[in-house]
């Protein structure tokens, strides 16, 4: 089934175009506010001239809209040429990241090329060429959620963050390979598409569930890319593979047609290259839904792109949760490069409080129970499809589509309620805000941090470098995403800090108060501007 949909690609010598102009982006100085509009206006009609094909690499969604609005290159360009860079780089290189071509990518190129011609009006995300995971709802191609039983599932309709990001004028051009069902956030290995490796080096792992939307962003095989986070799975592949990622407040953005691992932990978000391309796609998708349950209204800032401040770290206070950082088994080398990042924020005018604490941390972590509502959850979401290829994820153990590495994670579900709201079980699951253990995590996080004083938690994104491919769940160690930001509904970034051994990219995680994504955005953004740690992988470069 691999590129199953559209997967003729023209050949590498067939491209046409001009180099996308990646430094046509804001100064690091200067925050993308002139940008922040819905409409770009384009002001007149556009003409192109020849020349040589887009430059693909390390590529910015501004630099990449600059080059059209000059007439530099089209967007059926840009999109034709990371679809050749998938052909030529994602299987022969061994990362795997992609799973499914979408046919129709080069018809919506098209028309974008003919409105610039016409001098319209564009909005704010115009061929953006997009890597999504393969549990977001496309009505366009299949969704299977890493799993096989749903291998032919086409959705009747996009999920609500799919809508927001294809009005916004994004094209998704591939749906990426995950850990089945989401489950795993040591690797992603799928049934339907098989073992995604790490793009800095295809013997190591690139974490899950989103590692192929990690990779394949990493490798400049689409401009960003879209994740999801249940424990780890946005920000971990993202320290991996030395790209920024989000967590949002629970309850700040949608969830509606993403499949579901934990209804009550899941969080969709944005995978990217730069930080203010992670936010030009959060401003897009941060929008309340009353198709998700745990929405909550008029919470979301006016415009996040105001919060790219290269000068946003003067002033702030940070704590460092050293619980999080001195660990046994932690790796000495990541402690090291963690020091020096406490250096590079103080350099860039923050103030350092360290350690600080959270009461009954540990306890209440520990505490905090991981409820089995998965199949209760997929169940309500295959009530969503007019044809669902099942009705109960047990029948997938019956059918035996089923990675090895998958098997047992289902026995823990098999057994929950299938038609019962998890609050109403026997011994009942509360969904969040109604859980009171994380509801006393929460609390004491927000009293720790208004003891200190401090606008951000920080630690590191992963204490240990990445796992062996073939020793993914041996070598499982230092994720230090599944404890706060999930258990308690907080938002959370990470940033690459450096690389391990010079090789291996490590992350830096900050997490904020409850709805205040802004904060994040200005304190990674700042972070990002001051060290500009972030390097592409080898052998991945321009095909031209």
């Amino acid at each position: 089934m691999k590129k199953q949909e559209g997967s003729n690609f023209l050949k590498i010598c067939c491209m046409f175009g001009i180099a996308a102009l990646a430094a046509c982006g804001n100064e690091p100085d200067s925050p993308a506010n002139s940008s922040a509009t819905n409409i770009v206006n384009t002001s007149s009609a556009v003409t192109v001239a020849p020349g040589k094909p887009p430059q693909l690499v390390e590529a910015t969604i501004a630099g990449l809209q600059a080059s059209l609005r000059t007439g530099e290159s089209t967007c059926h360009d840009i999109v034709q040429g990371y679809l050749d860079r998938i052909e030529v780089y994602d299987q022969p290189n061994g990362i795997n990241a992609i799973t499914v071509i979408n046919n129709n990518a080069l018809n919506r190129a098209d028309e974008i090329d003919a409105a610039l011609a016409a001098g319209e009006n564009m909005p704010e995300l115009f061929c953006a060429p997009l890597l999504v995971k393969d549990n977001y709802d496309t009505a366009d191609m299949v969704t299977t959620g890493g799993s096989a039983a749903l291998q032919n599932s086409i959705p009747p309709d996009d999920a609500f963050m799919i809508r927001k990001l294809r009005e916004a004028g994004a094209i998704v051009i591939a749906k990426t390979n995950m850990a089945e069902w989401a489950f795993s956030p040591r690797q992603s290995i799928s049934s339907s598409f098989g073992r995604t490796a790490n793009a800095y080096d295809v013997n190591y792992v690139p974490a899950g569930s989103s590692g192929g939307t990690a990779s394949g962003v990493a490798a400049s095989l689409g401009v960003a890319g879209m994740g999801s986070d249940t424990g780890n799975s946005i920000r971990g592949p993202s320290s991996h593979l030395a790209l920024f990622g989000i967590r949002s407040t629970l309850g700040l953005t949608s969830r509606d047609g993403v499949i579901p691992l934990s209804f009550d932990r899941d969080i969709a978000g944005p995978m990217t290259r730069t930080v203010e391309d992670g936010v030009r796609l959060f401003n897009v998708i941060a929008d309340y839904d009353s198709g998700d349950p745990l929405a909550v209204p008029d919470r979301r800032e006016d415009n996040y792109l105001d919060f790219l401040n290269a000068y946003g770290l003067e002033g702030k206070r940070l704590g460092v949760l050293r619980v999080l950082v001195d660990q046994d088994g932690a790796d000495p080398e990541i402690q090291e490069i963690f020091a020096r990042a406490l250096g590079e924020l103080e350099a860039a005018g923050a103030e350092i409080v360290d350690p600080i604490a959270i009461t009954e941390f540990e306890a209440l972590s520990d505490a905090i129970p991981f409820c089995p509502r998965f199949r209760y959850d997929v169940a309500q979401y295959f009530a969503t499809l007019e044809n669902p290829p099942l009705t109960d994820v047990n029948e997938v153990l019956e059918t035996g589509q089923i990675a090895d590495a998958t098997r047992g994670s289902f026995s823990f579900y098999a057994a929950a309620p299938l038609d019962i709201p998890p609050d109403e079980w026997e011994m009942p699951c509360p969904t969040w805000p109604n859980n009171p253990q994380r509801n006393q995590l929460l609390q004491n996080a927000m009293a720790a941090m208004n003891a200190a004083q401090i606008d951000a938690i920080i630690f590191p994104t992963w204490s240990n470098p990445p796992a062996h491919i073939d020793r993914g769940a041996e070598e499982y160690a230092g994720d230090n995403n599944q404890l706060l930001a999930p258990d308690a509904g907080l938002p959370a970034v990470t940033i690459p800090m450096g690389f391990w051994q010079d090789w291996l990219p490590v992350g830096l995680q900050f997490v904020g108060r409850p709805y205040a994504e802004g904060t994040l955005i200005e304190l990674a953004y700042s972070y990002e501007q001051a060290t500009q740690h972030r390097r592409p992988p080898a052998g991945f470069q321009e095909l031209n």
